[in-house]
């Protein structure tokens, strides 16, 4: 990029949030957005360092990096205004900026997460062989965020090609950094971890490119990230409302001193590098083009997505996997998934494992068992540091590899939240289809394994209702493989829950061609009394401690848990009227009250003719005894099926 360039991509950014602020005020934009205004010779010297095929993850702060990435300005307007036009056709807004036509990922709105996609991206280039780097920016606040040191340590430990960019512009939100981080510099930190870094004046545009051109060329040269530390101050508010009443008009006044784009513009006039004539013609083009930019936003900004529209943009197209039975043959709940994994590893070259001591330990369940022996190069284990390399997973997968989790306990997904629902799920509906993120992550629930209040919960209740995610938990082996599989061929983010204590359940194993589809119940017998409907361990137990009312009962494993098969039930209970549902959680905001809203929309539906047995409301606890006491149980299922068939 030549010197006037690199002067108009400062410009464009300027005038674009100028504009913004002018819309703003004409009460054409709704919500709020983040302004950069100060802060642009990071952004300019970022991208004019950087080649076309290395990835970016903004900050909420973004509109820079779209501007100096060379995002279409008519777009960037139509996506703050909400118009189809946009980016992201106007689901995004101001602080989602998904871009891949310039290798730009988007943004994340909360703090500091978008180091982790970065991560994941980075270990996708690598594991491509491409000749690329990611690029991770964030802020001062984001510092202090513990995904920042877990995935310093993981991308230390992977080599992974990264570039770690802090704008240290002195204000988390309105808490200075002076306040709230005990350090004397930022980009120290990253010694703990052996990755390389360095200090710049982040006002002066040419010191940015020139120490990102060092640090692409170190990252890639050594095999080792780095971290650059950008100094530079926002001369605008935190966001739209903000008053600025926690910073000094003096001190204000010190910064605007150091204002990047008049310093360059200085610097071009007096190292005799450009003159009035050709700056002014550049600030007059870029003026121009951003205006025009604007106008033409505005005139079709009413031009919004339909709610049909949007709806097919919560999910990506999956490859239908049918329902084939294939051969069979024995073997447990724990054998079902280890050949699924096998399967899935084998024929897909995208696909890897991701998780803790998963290796020659072979998991804490040994579920991947020997599978190291196999496939070493896609057997990848992870630091204890759930929320980042689950981010990682939800990167990488973003640009196209094919990630399964293994999360040790159900009970560290809390850890993952962020990952899960924050990025996996509103990926595609958030970058308005520009991405997808075919990411699986498995873990175990529940009790009967005396591990404690910690350790056996089943969580996956957390997970219902959010919008992009698939929700599975198989009861049985044939299920658990099936599933799996199909759930490799998704093509969404899907959460498969494995319940401890069917680990050892034997059973029935379908082949290689065994699939089983996604958000589909599986219906066993056509008994005509009543329905009993469930999910993993209690739907096991249901169908274990009935066996001898097959002929009036039909059983309904629910497979998928979100979104619901709700054809299917209300189908089933309009034939049958009454309905047990079993389920291992509390009542509260659960599947079985999910269900039960579904029933009580039948027009067969009368008080009582459908029951939830759940456990109670309460953690579990160690003795094996009082966890019982708390669980759903044979005794309880049976008691509370024959009540309803006496009805």
């Amino acid at each position: 990029m030549d010197h006037i360039s690199l002067y108009s991509s400062m410009l464009r950014s300027r005038f674009f949030e100028k504009e913004l602020e002018r819309l703003a005020e004409r009460g054409l934009i709704y919500g709020t957005y983040h302004l950069s205004i100060g802060q642009e010779g990071v952004s300019s010297g970022l991208a004019a360092a950087l080649e076309e095929n290395d990835w970016i993850v903004p900050t909420h702060r973004c509109h820079g990096y779209n501007v100096a990435r060379g995002s279409d300005l008519f777009r960037m307007f139509s996506e703050v205004l909400g118009s189809r036009f946009g980016l992201c056709r106007g689901l995004g807004g101001s602080m989602h900026m998904t871009d891949i036509s310039t290798r730009n990922l988007g943004s994340s709105a909360v703090v500091g997460s978008g180091i982790g996609l970065a991560g994941g991206l980075a270990f996708a280039l690598k594991r491509l062989k491409e000749d690329a780097i990611a690029v991770a920016i964030f802020g001062d606040g984001a510092s202090s965020r513990g995904i920042f040191y877990e995935v310093m340590n993981a991308a230390s430990i992977w080599h992974l090609p990264l570039l770690f960019l802090l704008e240290n512009n002195h204000y988390g939100m309105s808490a200075s950094a002076d306040r709230m981080i005990a350090s004397d510099g930022i980009y120290r930190r990253s010694e703990g971890f052996l990755i390389p870094s360095m200090k710049v004046d982040g006002n002066d545009v040419l010191a940015v490119e020139e120490a990102v051109s060092a640090a692409r060329r170190h990252i890639l040269d050594s095999n080792t990230p780095f971290l650059i530390e950008a100094e530079t101050y926002r001369m605008c508010g935190h966001s739209r409302s903000d008053k600025l009443v926690y910073r000094t008009r003096e001190e204000e006044k010190e910064w605007k001193e150091k204002d990047p784009v008049a310093l360059f513009r200085n610097f071009l006039v007096l190292s005799g590098l450009a003159d009035e004539s050709s700056l002014e013609q550049a600030e007059a083009e870029a003026e121009k083009e951003v205006a025009e930019a604007s106008a033409r936003a505005a005139a079709v900004m009413e031009d919004r997505l339909s709610v049909s529209e949007m709806e097919k943009l919560v999910y990506a197209p999956s490859i239908p996997a049918g329902s084939g039975k294939g051969k069979l043959h024995a073997g447990t709940y724990r054998d079902a998934i280890r050949e699924a994994l096998s399967e899935i590893l084998a024929s897909d070259s995208r696909a890897f494992l991701l998780g803790e001591d998963i290796g020659k330990y072979g998991g804490c369940f040994g579920v991947t068992a020997g599978l190291i022996d196999k496939y070493p190069d896609k057997i990848i284990e992870t630091p204890v540091s759930e929320e980042g390399f689950t981010s990682m997973a939800a990167g990488s997968a973003m640009l196209g590899l094919h990630p399964i989790v293994e999360l040790m306990y159900g009970d560290f997904s809390t850890l993952a939240s962020d990952a899960i629902i924050n990025h996996a799920a509103k990926a595609r509906f958030m970058s308005g289809g520009q991405l997808s993120c075919p990411v699986i992550y498995r873990t175990p629930i529940g009790g009967m394994t005396g591990h404690g209040p910690q350790h056996t919960q089943s969580l996956e209740t957390m997970f219902l209702g959010i919008s992009g995610l698939k929700v599975v938990a198989p009861s049985d082996p044939y299920s658990a493989k099936a599933l799996l599989k199909s759930a490799a061929r998704d093509g969404n983010p899907v959460l498969f829950f494995e319940h401890k204590a069917l680990y050892s359940l034997s059973g029935d194993i379908g082949d290689e061609h065994s699939y089983l589809p996604l958000g589909k119940a599986i219906v066993h017998g056509s008994g005509k009394e009543l329905l009993v409907v469930g999910y993993s361990r209690p739907f096991s137990v249901a169908l274990s401690s009935l066996s001898d009312l097959r002929d009036r009962i039909t059983f309904i494993d629910l497979a998928t848990i979100y979104p619901l098969d709700r054809e299917t039930l209300l189908n089933e209970f309009n034939r049958v009227g009454k309905a047990l549902i079993v389920e291992d959680t509390p009542l509260s905001g659960s599947v079985g009250e999910s269900v039960l809203a579904v029933f009580a929309s039948s027009q067969c539906y009368k008080p009582g003719s459908a029951v939830v047995l759940s456990s109670l409301p309460m953690p579990l606890p160690c003795p094996r005894k009082l966890e019982e006491e708390v669980l759903i149980s044979e005794r309880r299922i049976r008691d509370a099926a024959l009540s309803l068939l006496s009805l």
